[in-house]
């Protein structure tokens, strides 16, 4: 297809099914629609089957069958083989895929054979637990079955169950939540289940991720060591999104080699994928001046109502609750002018819905009753709707992952669906729908998690400590040689024992559990309050606190819209009331960044890459107001304490040769550097599975530690998360993608799409996107290997 020419492409394409049929009609509405930058059609894949495994319990066949599966698919068949062989195993395949299936056969069937076997089911969220836990009662509540006894065990789980699932459960559905401060911690008390444990299923493992995903790979080596303190060996399977080698990933997440099977069985309708750009905003300017383009929130809205209207059941994925809130809003207002008949048939989703709104929900878009649902990532896991005629992403989710996790909840097996990618004002956005190889036939990216984290390591070894006294050698599994002289030092654990059999003990009267939040991040959080009725809302990390509860800051809770009117550090407290300010908050920091230790570096001529451990010293100075149109409302001036970060951060310098040849002026020179940073941190997530707000970035024309030019990123967690490590592995494709996003944006001086950033501490000055142009061409050019054998030779 001529990607001028879209419309064409459409229209040449509408034989191929409903998919392109309905972007056709919805893209025609109107003369104001967001070009469509890429059209691609993906064809129908037909099912391959496989024999049912010989092993399979009679009951528990019957139980499957009786389901409606006459046999399974055969990744399916390949998973539950390779657990009943005893190997770990991970099965990457599609969304909606039935991945399920691969492990409840040898589960089942193992816990049918031995009435002391026992099972753990982990999910990153409530509601995928409590969805498989439903599905699971279901298959096991004839009488053959029925002494599996399946049991749900999270925070909302009342005393007396909890003790009732300790002593009879034998499938347990948690999460790592509470399977570090439960189960292992007090394991004595579930002696039952640990001394029975034969299989442990991981469910959407790719959800692990940065620190959170290595403290829960720490929490998995930790359950590993206690089971096998109770005598068992359990098999763990693992359930993933299509990722980029899920063999390796799944084996850092439970710290043991893992099988990987990738070929996906099951059927799939033809889709259809569109790129969609919004055109620029023709009255609202932004910051400096700036060209912005149309809200990606209003353009969904306005699609959404279109796909509604012509009968298409349409999810719609934001980035936000309240961009949730908005979508399902505006679509509404928009059918109740067209066809008012339609306008109480869409809804968002959040959050904290109880188990039978979900139900609700997901009967109501299976049945048609419901046509239109607005949601966050909460509908990407865990509940089960799929088969809709359309998806909507407003906005790039963050990684290649989550984008086809979202897409694959479109597909109707017959008739085919339309899957919508709506740019967001945004570099990486922006690169993507441009160069739309880079999203549909990249490789998924693989996820990073560092588990070697000193400041996640350490507490977690506190934790393993007062479960049961560390051997030498288990030390060494944990790596905890570099963590360990400080532990020593201030008195946490001490080795006791003869040199030859001694054990490492936890000696302070603490409880390092309670320390250690496994969905925040480092340190102690902030509790944020309602003032009005005293009613805690959730918690923020004490490192982004600043930027995000400063004084009159707008924080969103499960929908709800409050303004923070009160952060106090010390007490670790922020008190909120709840409002509709009509615009939302970005702080502004100031940045600077001092070099402690050079981890890994490489010369390539006039430049000069690096890995170094680092100490960032951030300060909140105010806070941007952008109206939902994207218009800036107005810059207010705060006066915040600094924040010191010890972290890891990947880093280039440029000599003054260099940037001379590229043509750039020494007073260019700190514009061009600022652009540049300002588009490559917006683009790394292209290359390290991360979000923006993950990764924090720095520029200088002269730093002291260097004595050159050069451009900082920086992980946004103390020690590291691993982000600013695969940047440093893959920083000429980075780059590269960086250069490509500058060069084909048709700002003249910058705007949000390149290399404006609404985290900017300095307000977007300087910036010179023609000096970052040259720049990044010439460090590109430096990083070439012809160049750099040419200089050898």
């Amino acid at each position: 297809m001529n990607p001028a020419d879209p419309a064409a492409g459409v229209q040449s394409r509408t034989a191929f099914g409903y998919g392109a049929s309905l972007l056709n009609r919805v893209h025609t509405q109107t003369s104001h629609d967001p070009e469509a930058t890429h059209v691609v059609e993906l064809p129908a894949l037909a099912a391959t089957y496989a024999a049912w495994p010989a092993w399979t319990a009679p009951e528990v066949l019957a139980a499957l069958r009786g389901t409606g599966i006459d046999c399974p698919w055969s990744h399916q068949a390949e998973t539950a083989e390779l657990a009943f062989r005893g190997e770990h195993v991970v099965v990457s395949t599609g969304t909606a895929s039935g991945k399920s299936l691969g492990y409840q056969l040898p589960v089942l069937t193992a816990l049918h054979a031995d009435p002391k076997a026992t099972a753990l089911y982990l999910a990153p969220t409530k509601a995928l637990g409590a969805d498989q836990l439903r599905a699971i009662g279901a298959l096991t509540q004839e009488h053959p079955l029925r002494d599996i006894h399946p049991a749900g065990y999270d925070g909302d789980t009342p005393a007396e169950i909890r003790r009732w699932v300790r002593a009879n459960a034998r499938w347990i559905f948690t999460n790592p939540d509470l399977l570090h401060l439960g189960i292992l911690r007090s394991h004595q008390r579930w002696a039952r289940v640990l001394r029975g444990l034969r299989y442990v299923v991981v469910d959407e493992c790719h959800a692990y991720r940065g620190v959170f995903g290595s403290h829960v790979a720490l929490v998995l080596r930790r359950l590993r060591r206690i089971a096998a303190r109770y005598g068992a060996d359990p098999v763990f399977v693992l359930c993933s999104a299509t990722t980029a080698d899920p063999a390796a990933a799944a084996s850092r997440l439970i710290g043991a080699p893992c099988a990987a099977v990738t070929q996906d069985g099951s059927p799939r309708g033809p889709r259809t994928v569109a790129l969609l750009e919004p055109p620029p905003h023709t009255t609202a300017p932004g910051e400096n001046g700036a060209p912005i383009r149309r809200s990606t929130t209003m353009e969904a809205a306005r699609i959404m109502a279109d796909l509604v209207a012509e009968g298409a059941r349409t999810l719609t994925f934001v980035r936000s609750r309240r961009a949730a809130e908005l979508t399902a809003m505006e679509t509404g207002k928009l059918l109740a002018e067209t066809h008012p008949d339609l306008a109480g048939r869409v809804a968002s989703y959040r959050a904290g819905y109880l188990a039978e709104d979900r139900r609700g929900l997901e009967a109501a878009l299976s049945d048609g009753s419901l046509l239109g649902v607005a949601t966050t990532n909460a509908l990407e896991l865990g509940i089960d709707i799929a088969g809709l005629d359309a998806v909507i992403v407003s906005g790039f989710p963050g990684t290649v992952a989550s984008f086809w996790q979202q897409a694959g909840r479109a597909g109707r097996r017959a008739q085919g669906s339309l899957v919508l990618l709506i740019a967001r004002d945004d570099p990486l956005d922006t690169y993507l729908v441009r160069h739309p190889e880079a999203l549909l036939d990249k490789p998924v990216e693989a996820t990073v998690t560092d588990p070697r984290n000193p400041y996640v390591l350490g507490p977690h070894l506190l934790c393993a400590a007062l479960e049961l006294p560390l051997t030498d050698t288990e030390m060494d599994e944990f790596g905890a040689h570099e963590v360990l002289p400080d532990l020593i030092a201030h008195g946490l654990i001490r080795r006791r024992g003869t040199p030859d059999r001694g054990r490492w003990h936890l000696t302070a009267q603490t409880l390092p559990h309670d320390t250690v939040d496994i969905r925040g991040g480092i340190g102690t959080a902030v509790a944020v309050v309602d003032g009005e009725t005293g009613r805690l809302l959730g918690t923020v990390d004490a490192g982004p606190a600043p930027a995000t509860l400063h004084q009159d800051a707008v924080y969103l809770h499960q929908g709800e819209t409050y303004v923070v009117d009160e952060l106090d550090l010390d007490e670790g407290i922020a008190l909120v009331h709840a409002a509709e300010p009509g615009w939302t908050t970005s702080a502004r920091e100031v940045t600077s960044i001092v070099i402690d230790t050079v981890l890994e570096q490489h010369e390539h001529g006039h430049v000069t890459i690096s890995l170094a451990q680092v100490r960032v010293t951030s300060q909140v100075i105010g806070y941007l107001r952008t109206l939902v149109t994207g218009e800036i409302a107005g810059l207010v001036e705060l006066d915040l304490p600094p924040q010191t970060l010890p972290t890891k951060a990947v880093l280039y310098t440029v000599t003054p040769e260099l940037l001379t040849l590229a043509g750039i002026e020494p007073h260019h020179v700190p514009g061009a550097l600022h652009a540049a940073e300002h588009a490559a941190i917006g683009l790394l997530p292209l290359v390290a599975a991360c979000d923006h707000w993950d990764i924090g970035s720095v520029s200088t024309a002269e730093h002291p530690d260097t004595g050159l030019a050069t451009v900082f990123v920086y992980d946004n967690q103390a020690g590291g998360t691993g982000f600013a490590e695969r940047g440093f592995a893959r920083l000429q494709q980075w780059l590269s993608a960086t250069s490509a996003t500058i060069e084909s944006c048709s700002c003249v001086a910058g705007c949000p799409s390149c290399v404006q950033s609404p985290r900017c501490g300095t307000g977007n000055q300087p910036l010179d996107k023609a000096g970052a142009a040259r720049l990044l061409s010439a460090v590109l050019t430096e990083l070439s290997p012809d160049v750099n054998q040419t200089r050898d030779s």
